[in-house]
């Protein structure tokens, strides 16, 4: 599997056809793994490639950053910063480990499909089924998102002169208002279906790692 980050920074909405433009190591050498396995299978005309490229993956027991926001979400002490319409294409993990097995079946030649399960939720509705599934209830504080970056840059600078890391920054406040979808209209063609919902994947893994004793 590769990445999305090969489309690099505000690159739109990306398509497989879309071009890559790594912005970081990260995404050069998910490009060049790419690159050795497409050198591979033009080798055999007979050998079947099959390129995957996923967006954030999540699930029980990953440790990510939808590890990280629900722990922030399900501590008490969330903060909604700016408004949460922008949407985030994810993927849940019980439903590309399928698609991985489905792939397995196609046939010779190269393959490329991003990964996403659909329809991308916006960050209000992923903090909404979050709370719901946690029994929270009440209003949480919202800033703005100009205040909430100022917020990041502060711990930036703590972290600058204490050594000690935070879970508040400027990038993770970027991040988490900022767009970042990709299209996966190509998984459709090829008669895959996911089990499960985003909300169901995030059901699932909220009653596995934040509510052990609950039933999935």
């Amino acid at each position: 599997m590769a990445d999305v980050a090969l489309y690099g920074l505000n690159a739109g909405i990306p398509n497989e056809s879309f071009q890559t433009r790594p912005f970081n190591d990260y995404g050069t050498s998910k490009l060049q793994a790419e690159e050795v396995f497409r050198r591979w299978a033009g080798q055999d005309p007979a050998r079947s490639l099959v390129l995957v490229r996923p967006a954030v993956i999540f699930g029980e027991g990953n440790r990510g950053n939808v590890f990280n926001l629900l722990s922030q979400i399900a501590s008490g002490h969330f903060i909604m910063v700016g408004k949460g319409a922008n949407r985030k294409s994810m993927g849940y993990v019980e439903n590309i480990s399928a698609f991985l097995v489905h792939a397995l079946a196609m046939g010779p030649g190269t393959h490329l499909y991003n990964y996403a399960d659909k329809p991308d939720l916006t960050a209000a509705e992923l903090v909404k089924i979050a709370r719901r599934k946690l029994n929270q209830r009440g209003r949480i504080l919202r800033i703005p998102y100009w205040i909430g970056l100022a917020g990041g840059y502060l711990f930036d600078l703590a972290a600058l002169i204490t050594g000690r890391q935070f879970p508040v920054s400027s990038i993770r406040i970027k991040k988490f208002c900022a767009g970042t979808q990709i299209a996966a209209d190509k998984l459709s063609e090829t008669g895959f279906s996911p089990r499960y919902s985003l909300e169901q994947g995030l059901e699932r893994m909220i009653a596995a790692d934040f509510q052990p004793n609950s039933k999935k």
